[in-house]
Formats: structure tokens, C-alpha cells, sequence
């Protein structure tokens, strides 16, 4: 067993690396890629400065950044001037950066931004591509991890808003190697399943190299290819990957496109309860104005009785207006009677024949003899008088 004096405990350990780092790093040049990068509300910057080898931690206190002229990002090459040190509590080396100047795009940035000009000319970005959103999707399938916060998110939003809806989950890596082939080889199992009416793609947030498998090439052809509207949803609303450009549409989080799958189904329904709302308020319009309508008819409309009884009264003032009028029209005609009949009888040969005069007609024929050359002597005649008749014979004809 080792002597009590050489025995060391971590905290010891961790000390004496921490003095023997510093007393031969005091300063050092460091190029790398930034990676990880975050700027938490104290100001200091954390990052991880990267090659194709090796890795290492580093930050840069604020007094220190404040002088920068930039702010990193994840994929920006960098050379930092600073010094090494030891963080006891982790026992991890850390790179204590005091300045920093940019050396261009790291790789990652550099083969996104080369893919997104290939695929930008070969028209995959156009919007003439973009197929439009269901509007009311009965299957939504979903390519993501099934571990990660992503489906959470998701399926918590769909189950909430999306009643009646079915989800067709995917199971797929998401990051590190095979991840990219994972997700086109399950966009297209649910191209030929053909059942989904819309897709979900994507994942949480994290770094650049974290999302990449949605930045590669047999990923944006995959979403290219779906006859299946996709909505991409990869990392934060500050992240943006090739899924993105090619995708029918993108969310900037995955609650976001589950909000969108169901966005549609609810304005519609937003739509039909507004027009229900409308037809309401109509029907009971029309429905006031019919009752309205109704009760002025009644107030004009008689009872068959009384109806009865004034057609009645006015039969009966008719008739007695006929009545008079008759009687007027006989009593004018009655008097032009009399002046006639008076005007006649005055005419009359009786009339004549009552002031002494009378009618001498042959008797063998009733002609009348109006003057003497008529007769023959022994002729018989007949005379008329007022008041009765005579027959004579003539004996002697006497002409003026």
C-alpha cells in the first residue's frame, strides 16, 4: 500500500494541474471552429473551439467580449489569443479567452451554405413546389425521435386541439451518423404507405452539428419528393436548415407545427361557428318580422260572422236603394203613362164621336165613307155613334 503522504485527493489533484497548466500555458494562440456557442444572461460567452480531431472547452468573461466588434455563432473559425487553465470542479481543461478575431466560415457552414446554392438553382426552394396544408388532416405523421422533447411537444398540442385526429409516428435518429438516411428512408415508408395526410419533420434544438442530418442532401431530396405536404420543424425559431428551405412549410418549433396542422381545422370551425352565429341572429330577424306581420293581419282580418253580417247589411241597403230607384223609375214612367193615354184618348174617334160626330163605314166591306161619291143609292151603311150603332139604306146620293 502507498504511503500516506503521497496520497492525493481530487480537489489536491485538480489544483496542482491547475498550477502546472497555467504556469506553462500563460498565453496561447488557438484556432477552431466555434461550436455550442451560448450567452447566457451574465454576459460571459461559452463555447466549444473544434477541429476534425479534438475538442476543447473555452470561454470569454465579459469585461473581456465587450471589445469585440462581433458577436460568434456556431460554424464561424476563429483565432482566440488566451491562456489555459484547469476548472477544479469538473476537472476539465478550458481555454480563458481575452481576444478573438474571425478567420472566415467553418466547415459546417461552409458545405451548408454550398448545398443550399446547388439545391437553390436545381429549383428546390421555389415556392411554385410548395404544396398547400390540409384542411382537415385525418392522419398526421410524424419522423422524429421517439425519446426526445419533439414528439412531447407535439403530440401534447395535436391531443389538446386536434380531436379526432390519428398521429403516425416514425421512429428515427435525429442526430450522429445514419441519422440523415434514417429520416429520407421514413419520409419515404409514409410516401408508400400513402395513408398520412400531412407530415411532420424534425427535432429539437441543439448545436449545428446536432441538427446537420437535416441539412443533408438525400434529406432535402426525401421532402422534395413527397407527394405529402411536409412541414419542417427543426430546433429553435433561430435555427434554420435545408429541411426548412426545401419543406412545404417550416415552423419554428414542433409545437408550432402541430399548431399549424390544426390551424385550418379551426378556423373552419371558427368560420362555421361565426356563420351559425350569423344565421341565428337572421332567423330571428325574419322570425320578429313574421310575428309582426302576422299581428298586423290579425288586427285586419274579420270573422266569417261579421264578414257575413256586413256583406249582409250591405245587400240590404242595395236592395233598398234599388227598391227606391224602381219605384222612381215606375212613378216617371206612370206620369208619361198618363200624358200619353191623355194625349192618345184626346186623339181618339171615340173622343170625336162623344162631341156629336159618327163614323159611316159600308157595311158590305167596313170601309170607311168619307165622302159621298163612295156610295150608290140603296148601298146599305153603318153608322157609329157615341153610344151605339144605326144601319141605313141610301136613297139619294147628294154631291157638292
Amino acid at each position: 500500500m502507498a504511503e500516506v503522504a503521497n496520497i492525493l485527493t481530487v480537489s489536491r489533484l485538480n489544483e496542482l494541474l491547475k498550477e502546472l497548466v497555467e504556469e506553462n500555458f500563460w498565453e496561447v494562440w488557438v484556432e477552431g471552429e466555434v461550436s455550442n456557442f451560448s450567452a447566457p444572461s451574465s454576459g460571459h460567452y461559452y463555447f466549444v473551439l473544434k477541429d476534425e480531431k479534438a475538442a476543447v472547452r473555452a470561454v470569454m468573461f465579459r469585461p473581456y467580449n465587450r471589445l469585440l466588434p462581433f458577436v460568434p455563432r456556431d460554424g464561424m473559425k476563429v483565432l482566440c489569443r488566451g491562456r489555459v487553465s484547469l476548472y477544479p470542479q469538473r476537472g476539465e481543461l478550458q481555454v480563458l479567452v481575452e481576444a478573438m478575431e474571425a478567420c472566415g466560415v467553418g466547415n459546417l457552414h461552409l458545405a451548408f451554405r454550398q448545398l443550399m446554392e446547388k439545391l437553390s438553382a436545381e429549383g428546390l426552394f421555389a415556392e411554385e413546389h410548395k404544396k398547400p396544408l390540409p384542411a382537415l388532416p385525418r392522419i398526421v405523421g410524424v419522423v422524429t425521435s421517439p425519446t426526445g422533447a419533439a414528439i412531447r411537444d407535439i403530440l401534447n398540442v395535436l391531443s389538446r386541439r386536434g380531436a379526432g385526429l390519428r398521429i403516425l409516428l416514425v421512429p428515427v435518429k435525429v442526430q450522429g451518423e445514419g441519422a440523415a438516411a434514417e429520416v429520407a428512408a421514413a419520409i419515404a415508408d409514409l410516401n408508400r404507405h400513402g395513408e398520412a395526410d400531412v407530415l411532420i419533420v424534425g427535432r429539437g434544438g441543439g448545436s449545428l452539428e446536432d441538427l446537420w442530418a437535416f441539412n443533408e442532401e438525400v434529406v432535402a431530396r426525401a421532402i422534395h419528393s413527397s407527394r405529402i405536404p411536409i412541414i419542417s420543424a427543426v430546433g429553435h425559431e433561430t435555427d434554420v436548415t435545408i429541411a426548412d428551405l426545401v419543406a412545404d412549410l417550416r415552423a419554428p418549433t414542433p409545437s408550432a407545427a402541430a399548431e399549424l396542422v390544426v390551424k385550418s381545422r379551426f378556423e373552419l370551425e371558427s368560420h362555421l361557428d361565426h356563420l351559425d352565429i350569423r344565421l341565428s341572429s337572421r332567423m330571428a330577424s325574419l322570425f320578429r318580422l313574421s310575428r309582426e306581420r302576422l299581428r298586423s293581419l290579425e288586427k285586419r282580418l274579420c270573422s266569417p260572422v261579421e264578414k257575413l253580417e256586413l256583406q249582409r247589411r250591405r245587400c240590404q241597403e242595395a236592395a233598398f236603394r234599388l227598391e227606391a230607384a224602381m219605384r222612381r223609375v215606375l212613378e216617371i214612367r206612370e206620369g208619361r203613362l198618363f200624358a200619353l193615354a191623355g194625349r192618345l184618348d184626346a186623339l181618339s174617334p171615340l173622343a170625336i164621336l162623344s162631341r156629336g160626330f159618327a163614323l159611316v163605314s159600308q157595311e158590305k166591306d167596313g170601309k170607311l165613307v168619307r165622302k159621298a161619291g163612295q156610295l150608290a143609292v140603296g148601298e146599305r151603311l153603318l153608322i157609329r155613334f157615341n153610344e151605339g150603332m144605326a144601319k141605313v139604306v141610301t136613297e139619294e146620293i147628294i154631291e157638292r
